[in-house]
């Protein structure tokens, strides 16, 4: 079959059933690899994601083929509807599952660094109420802070292809052909938001610098009919595009920044920019006239008020989160144990909003900043 794409290989799955057909009454709606391997179905109500897994001991599932688990998350609609869907899906696959997963074991599965086609760029995220949609001109990532939840979401693609195991950090796909793909996809998809958006790469990790497929994204989207866009990064290699980004009307660029405290970055996040470094490229984007942001997700130990006072002068808005689990910075943490405390992370939430309030910055939830079109 050649499969090269996971969302194709998902898709293959379920052939000959394709987007538009329906399932036990359900819509096919199309395959995300961005938030794991996802099938999405409308049903009546509401959607219901089925999750693929490789069959793994301790992999919590609903549902099992020969070589594959699925699970479901029911958004909307009857947990009973979305367990029998799940059901389904695993039943269709066990006749294509053989050829499907074979095609995704070819290739050198040693490598570190891969260069791979794909067949779409732009995946459907969001909610119905505030769509958007996401671009990762990489999977995997060189910058590889070890609390990143994007690791174990990659690594199940990475195992479901048969690769050999790898730390996270050490290794990326680069999907080289990405900018072509794009500039088509622009013609066909809804005037969505685009977030070039870290959940399985930062957009700017060191390979960017030589094969610059983020830039030439930007490239395609400056060119094209305006739209909003918002860049998440930890690198300071965003810098190198102000000159695109000041030429999109709509783009908005954003850094994480989860302390003030160098010393503390540079435990948790050893190759991504200095503090210093994230400041400097948003105080030159905001020169430039580019829109700018901030995440501070999750909160690690730092002096909350000198936080404060750096993003009121270098980000238009913020968006605050707590720890969303430890990955492999065990640790780290251990360095820093108060940071693994839920009650330390709400706290200290809630301090900087309060902070952040009183200086009169803009503050959000969700995965778009507050002036996003709705």
């Amino acid at each position: 079959m050649g499969v090269t794409d996971l969302g194709d290989a998902l898709l293959a799955l379920l052939a000959p059933l394709a987007p538009g057909d329906t399932l036990l009454g359900a819509t096919l709606r199309g395959a995300s690899t961005e938030l794991g391997l996802r099938l999405t179905f409308e049903d009546a109500g509401g959607l219901v994601h089925v999750e693929v897994f490789p069959d793994e001991p301790g992999t919590r599932h609903a549902a099992r083929s020969a070589r594959l688990l699925f699970a479901y998350r029911a958004l909307g609609t009857e947990r009973a509807r979305g367990e029998a869907l799940c059901r389904a899906v695993a039943e269709r696959a066990r006749v294509n599952e053989d050829s499907v997963l074979d095609s995704l074991g070819t290739g050198d599965r040693a490598a570190r660094v891969r260069e791979v086609q794909i067949t779409r760029a732009l995946e459907p995220a969001g909610t119905a109420e505030r769509p958007y949609l996401t671009l990762s001109p990489y999977v995997g990532c060189l910058i590889g802070c070890r609390f990143c939840y994007a690791q174990e979401r990659v690594g199940v693609a990475r195992r479901l292809r048969g690769l050999a195991p790898a730390p996270w950090g050490s290794y990326v796909d680069a999907r080289v052909n990405v900018a072509a793909v794009l500039a088509r996809e622009l013609a066909e998809v809804p005037p969505h938001p685009i977030k070039l958006c870290p959940i399985v790469s930062d957009p700017y990790h060191a390979i960017e610098a030589r094969l610059r497929l983020t830039r030439a994204c930007l490239e395609v989207l400056r060119d094209a009919a305006p739209r909003d866009v918002y860049v998440l990064t930890r690198a300071r290699l965003v810098e190198r595009d102000a000159d695109v980004l000041a030429a999109m009307s709509r783009a908005r660029v954003g850094f994480s920044l989860p302390t003030i405290d160098d010393a503390v970055r540079a435990r948790f996040e050893p190759r991504a920019a200095s503090i210093a470094e994230r400041l400097d490229v948003l105080r030159a984007l905001r020169a430039r006239g580019v829109a700018t942001f901030a995440v501070v997700q999750p909160v690690l130990p730092g002096d909350l008020d000198a936080l404060a006072d750096a993003l009121a002068e270098v980000a238009g808005s913020v968006s605050l989160d707590v720890l969303r689990g430890e990955g492999s910075a065990r640790a780290d943490f251990d360095a820093h144990p108060e940071a693994r405390d839920e009650a330390w992370q709400r706290d200290r939430v809630l301090a900087l909003r309060a902070a952040l309030d009183a200086r009169g910055v803009p503050r959000w939830e969700g995965e778009l900043p507050a002036d996003a079109p709705r």
